[in-house]
């Protein structure tokens, strides 16, 4: 504990050429100040994962390897994988290189990196996973701030228990990560898999800075993509909600048949009803297609694991 922990600072980076130099540079100053007053060990590192960017990103991250000498680790990928193959590709190699804890954060730093301290403190207190919380969403805009909530809820709808508000600022203990190392899934639920463990967790609260150069890569392609994997890696709600969908849509019919009947025995008549009849063929058909929908996406994750391809290919290392 204390000054013998060796802390890692995970970086996943795409396309950020414009703030490696200044990142690299206030986590390496932090890092020291956080030595020199014995909350971590001189043997902690920043470690930054270069997702297929296609500016000049990969040549900052070289630049600030040379800068800081055997400070900074760097892994580059052969093409763009995604912000989490990246994260699970930095604990990994973190792992591999030897660390008794890991921080991952963004690489705008708009995840309050003063909070790394209180993220150890809570190590040091023997949590294993410490979940960085944001306690608003006032620098978000209307649409961000709509689709981030219902992201959150429809999530624990479906099952899939998350702790709201938290992203991927988290610090993971050596024993999480032995355990991580264990799952072999393609495309690994980070924020669920660490929530469901079972192991002591903490949580740091902070609030989100502006981002001081380029836009965010994640938007509402990005945060549906992840929404999806996440409910088909971790709940089968949705194919039970079909069953149920397909049971009132099978009860309705046989009313509205009874109906039918009823008015053509006792009332001889037979109700024209183009117009419902169209109708009522167009939602069921629209159901069953969206039901199909749902059943496609666990086919397609079942493929994706049977085929068992790398989650990413590493192009280059400066370890």
């Amino acid at each position: 504990m204390g000054k013998d922990t060796r802390l890692a600072i995970v970086i996943p980076c795409y396309n950020e050429e414009g703030l490696i130099p200044s990142t690299t540079d206030r986590l390496i100053e932090l890092m020291n100040d956080l030595i020199q007053r014995e909350k971590i060990s001189s043997e902690s590192y920043i470690y930054l994962i270069n997702d297929g960017s296609k500016d000049n990103t990969w040549e900052e991250i070289k630049e600030a390897c040379e800068k800081h000498q055997g400070r900074i680790k760097a892994t580059k990928f052969s093409r763009n994988f995604g912000n989490q193959k990246a994260l699970l590709a930095g604990m990994t190699g973190a792992h591999n290189i030897g660390c008794d804890a890991l921080v991952t954060i963004d690489a705008d730093l708009q995840q309050d990196e003063t909070k790394i301290e209180e993220f150890v403190a809570k190590y040091d207190e023997g949590c294993k996973v410490v979940f960085g919380v944001r306690n608003d969403r006032k620098t978000d805009d209307f649409i961000k701030k709509s689709t981030a909530l219902a992201f959150y809820k429809f999530m624990n709808i479906l099952g899939v228990n998350i702790i709201k508000n938290h992203s991927d600022y988290r610090l993971v203990s050596k024993e999480a990560l032995d355990v991580l190392e264990k799952f072999n899934e393609t495309d690994l639920f980070l924020r669920g898999f660490f929530h469901e463990i079972g192991f002591k967790t903490g949580i740091v609260n902070f609030d989100v800075k502006p981002r001081m150069v380029g836009k965010s890569k994640f938007n509402l392609l990005s945060l549906t993509a992840l929404a999806i994997n996440g409910i088909t890696s971790y709940s089968i709600v949705p194919l039970k909600m079909i069953c149920v969908v397909g049971f009132i849509c099978m009860l309705f019919a046989f009313i509205t048949g009874l109906i039918v009947l009823y008015a053509k025995l006792v009332y001889n008549d037979s109700p024209n009803g183009w117009a419902t009849a169209i109708i009522l063929t167009s939602f069921f058909g629209g159901m069953q297609l969206f039901c199909l929908g749902i059943v496609g996406e666990y086919l397609g994750q079942i493929f994706r694991e049977v085929k068992h391809r790398p989650r990413y290919l590493i192009e280059e290392e400066i370890l």
